[in-house]
């Protein structure tokens, strides 16, 4: 018996040692008796050592795979004893999922089908609703991310495809359209921006003048931006271009990373501030945004009245302002930077600017070929150059010169994965216009708030509210504008609004509404595409922001229109 206990007791101690299995010598008066039960019950005890070891490997599998455990050398001999019984065998650990988040992609794949079955309203064609149905999936594909963005837009135009909603070459025909181009020119831009060191010079020369805190260096930056508003009529080359390179040097100068949980040291606020920001002083300015002129255009169409540049600067001057300098202070508020102030970081940056010297060479060609860009987007429009040509003549200088290489273009992954789900929205998007579904929602929207009875400003303010919160179908400002701009603006003059100040305000809200996704102007996929800012905060900090603009150009402006005799 004592055999047995002695057997038992080094198979349960996590088979350290295999016991031998020939019995002992035994002495000579011990009976044969004893010597047979001696054998058998060792026999027993080897069964039993077996099955133990089995059972104890199988639940110290899975701390198996920390070698440095302090039971690690142990175990692992278990596992050998446990290979060696007959009949088992140790399975390897599985893989990890590399697929599709199977509950959100769900739920993307069920707002499709439920829409694509529901019946279709009269006035809209078939094609139209499947793609409306598509578009939606697509959206909250988006959101929910159950794969990277670029790949659920691919989804997206796959199933357009498959279902002959869209021919292949309608679903692809916005990778052809310059501005998801010339956001993605602008995170190679952006590469050789800091490669070259030129972002962290004018980084810390930032710092160092307005950086004792976060909020002053917040502001210096959204006050160049709106200066620089009126010259550079593209808001996606203004970004991307000049900006997002500035603010990503100076989110490393400070120690706000992507990817090692810093993001909100500085980064995400910054980020988001500039951001909306830009959606505001490209409302300021006629020349401000690309799409400007096409509203101006459309009201001389609609109300043969002209929206002068002075006439559009004088009337959003003053609610322009004010969101400028409330917008930044509110996201400081509910989404702050968890370094607010540094009273030495001037004097660092001074010391680190005397560390770096003079420009270097690639320094300089990066400075010269920033210059020229953004001359040919100033002046683009008397050398007939358009921005995404200016981008492209700027990328090939660099690209000559070795400052940026190819390779590095290729592994900026984020500007291909914006350029892919940024084109793939344009096009879903365009085509449901071109379907009819923009027009027959128009139609549809005249008629029901024509039949409230309300009074002209409450008839206007509900008019209004549809159509910025419509935007979050629209991946174009130009899109929207020439969608509903003119039977909007057709209907307030029905109802009562003065035209030309209903015109006014249409076309400042061209603008704002922009800040509300990260596709509805071409700064978004810009500063969303630096990952500093997640998804659902995006969307969510967008939609607050819009309320107070709303209620700043509503209230203040209104009051400021008033006075300048607008209505």
């Amino acid at each position: 018996m004592a055999s047995i206990a002695l057997t038992s007791s080094c198979s349960l101690g996590f088979g350290a040692h295999r016991p031998s299995l020939r019995p002992r010598p035994l002495k000579p008066t011990v009976p044969l008796s004893s010597s047979l039960l001696s054998r058998s019950a060792e026999n027993r005890a080897f069964q039993l050592k077996s099955n133990a070891a089995v059972a104890v490997a199988a639940r110290l599998l899975s701390p198996l795979r920390n070698p440095a455990s302090k039971y690690g050398a142990h175990r692992s001999l278990a596992v050998k004893a446990a290979a060696s019984a007959p009949g088992t065998a140790a399975s390897p650990p599985s893989e990890p999922w590399q697929g599709a988040a199977m509950k959100p992609l769900l739920a993307s794949i069920a707002t499709g089908v439920i829409l694509w079955f529901v019946p279709v309203p009269t006035g809209v064609s078939r094609n139209a609703w499947q793609l409306l149905a598509i578009f939606l999936a697509t959206i909250i594909g988006i959101i929910t991310q159950p794969l990277p963005l670029g790949a659920v837009a691919l989804l997206g135009l796959g199933a357009s495809v498959f279902t002959k909603t869209l021919t292949f070459a309608a679903a692809f025909s916005a990778f052809g359209d310059p501005i998801p181009w010339l956001i993605a020119l602008a995170f190679f831009f952006a590469r050789g921006f800091i490669k070259t060191g030129l972002g962290n010079r004018i980084a810390y020369q930032f710092v160092k003048l307005f950086g004792s805190s976060s909020l002053g260096l917040g502001y210096s930056l959204v006050f160049s931006e709106a200066l620089l508003a009126p010259a550079i009529p593209s808001v996606a080359a203004r970004a991307g271009g000049v900006f997002l390179p500035l603010v990503k040097s100076l989110c490393v100068a400070c120690g706000s990373n992507v990817g090692d949980g810093t993001e909100n040291k500085l980064g995400s606020w910054l980020m988001l501030t500039c951001f909306q920001t830009s959606a505001i002083s490209s409302a300021m300015f006629l020349t401000a945004m690309a799409a400007n002129p096409l509203s101006a255009n459309l009201t001389f169409n609609t109300i043969k009245q002209t929206i002068g540049w002075t006439d559009w600067a004088k009337a959003a001057i003053v609610p322009g302002l004010v969101s400028l300098i409330v917008v930044p202070m509110l996201l400081y508020v509910v989404y702050p930077p968890t370094v607010k102030s540094s009273p030495d970081a001037p004097k660092l940056a001074k010391e680190r600017l005397e560390k770096m010297g003079p420009m270097t060479a690639n320094e300089k060609i990066m400075a010269g070929t920033l210059l020229l860009t953004v001359g040919l987007w100033v002046f683009g429009g008397m050398l007939n150059v358009d921005a995404v040509t200016a981008a492209i003549l700027g990328l090939s200088i660099l690209l000559t010169t070795g400052v940026v290489t190819w390779k590095e273009c290729l592994a900026e992954s984020v500007a291909w994965d914006t350029l892919t789900w940024f084109a793939a929205l344009i096009a879903m998007a365009g085509y449901l216009n071109k379907y009819g579904l923009v027009a027959w929602f128009s139609q549809t929207v005249v008629k029901f708030v024509g039949g409230l009875g309300l009074s002209w400003q409450a008839s206007f303010g509900v008019l209004v509210l549809l159509y910025f919160y419509s935007h979050y179908f629209f991946a174009s400002g130009a899109a929207h504008i020439g969608a509903m701009f003119t039977a909007f603006l057709s209907v307030a003059s029905a109802l009562g609004t003065p035209p030309f100040f209903g015109a006014m305000v249409l076309a400042f809200f061209s603008n704002l509404m922009g800040g509300l996704t990260h596709y509805g102007i071409g700064s978004a996929p810009v500063f969303y595409g630096a990952k500093y800012v997640p998804l659902a905060h995006w969307w969510g900090y967008g939609f607050l922001v819009s309320v107070v603009n709303i209620i700043i150009w509503l209230g203040v402006g209104g009051i400021w229109w008033k006075a300048i005799g607008l209505w």
